[in-house]
């Protein structure tokens, strides 16, 4: 069963801290999104292994967004 870890907030990816492959656990620091001038870390909500990556640094988006694909 996949997982997905979605955006909280609209705004711009300033960094990517996983990998595809890479397991994470619940509360792992996963993507930086830069919204309103500040740095908002995105969390993952699950335990699993990255399966894909679905954005890059400098891509814009919206609140709600799927980021990464967890299997």
């Amino acid at each position: 069963m996949a997982n997905n870890i979605e955006c909280p907030i609209a705004g711009k990816i300033l960094a990517i801290n996983i990998n595809v492959g890479d397991q994470i656990a619940e509360d792992d620091e996963v993507i930086i999104v830069e919204a309103m001038k500040m740095e908002n870390p995105v969390f993952s909500e699950f335990d699993g292994v990255v399966k894909e990556i679905k954005v890059k640094v400098g891509d814009r988006v919206e609140e709600g967004a799927v980021l990464v694909v967890l299997e």
